[in-house]
């Protein structure tokens, strides 16, 4: 049975500690280096054209193995009703992101379908993509602010892309929310200081190649996050 979590990052809010998002884990080696490093949160990837993707019953003892304080996020893109029940029967799961085209309708009915907290994902490009955000923000526990990927992109997300994050400056939305995009060691602070981010997630730029997790550019990148 999934363990339910609070999908909002409150010890951000206490303490002002940036909350991190590790994605795209793929050993147990993986996911604990991100527990070490202090992530609040480790993403598994189902979407097979990507080179985290993981099969579900590897995913499932990954998960199994995580330790307690880290919430275990499965990525999934425009899943069917089908997907969400095989994927939900046998792994541990704690928030769902959806990181497809799924319409705000798709959104609730899945929410109220599977019981978790879900996270949708928007692609930012420019001024005219912010407006999205409102109307996900209105189903969803929570909103991934990401890159939006280019037209020939295979993948919906984990380009290494980044977007213009003054785009973000000053605007402030009710449900919690997180930054997403070509997001390094090097650029996570200065786009944390830009955006007023509470929460970052990070899959390629802590990779050695796609799909490698570095362990030492996992710590670097959340430190670097919670000191910004």
């Amino acid at each position: 049975m999934p363990v339910l979590v609070d999908p909002a990052p409150r010890g951000a809010a206490r303490t002002g500690v940036v909350q991190v998002k590790i994605c795209g884990l793929r050993t147990a080696a993986d996911v604990d280096a991100a527990a070490r490093a202090g992530a609040r949160y480790g993403g598994f990837v189902f979407f097979p054209k990507s080179p985290r993707h993981l099969e579900i019953d590897a995913a499932a003892a990954l998960a199994a193995e995580a330790p307690v304080g880290l919430a275990k996020v499965a990525l999934v893109v425009n899943p069917s009703d089908a997907d969400l029940d095989a994927l939900l029967a046998r792994m541990p799961v704690d928030i769902l992101q959806l990181h497809g085209r799924e319409t705000p309708a798709r959104v609730t009915e899945i929410r109220t379908r599977t019981g978790l907290p879900v996270m949708k994902a928007v692609g930012i490009a420019e001024a005219t993509d912010l407006p999205a955000i409102a109307a996900y923000e209105a189903v969803a526990d929570q909103i991934l602010v990401d890159a939006k990927p280019p037209r020939e992109a295979t993948l919906p997300g984990g380009n290494g892309l980044a977007f213009n994050w003054r785009l973000l400056q000053g605007r402030v939305w009710r449900k919690p929310w997180m930054l997403a995009g070509g997001l390094t060691p090097e650029t996570v602070g200065e786009a944390i200081r830009l955006t007023g981010a509470a929460q970052v997630d990070v899959s390629s730029g802590v990779e050695s190649a796609p799909g490698v997790k570095d362990a030492g550019a996992i710590a670097d990148f959340v430190a670097a996050a919670q000191q910004a």
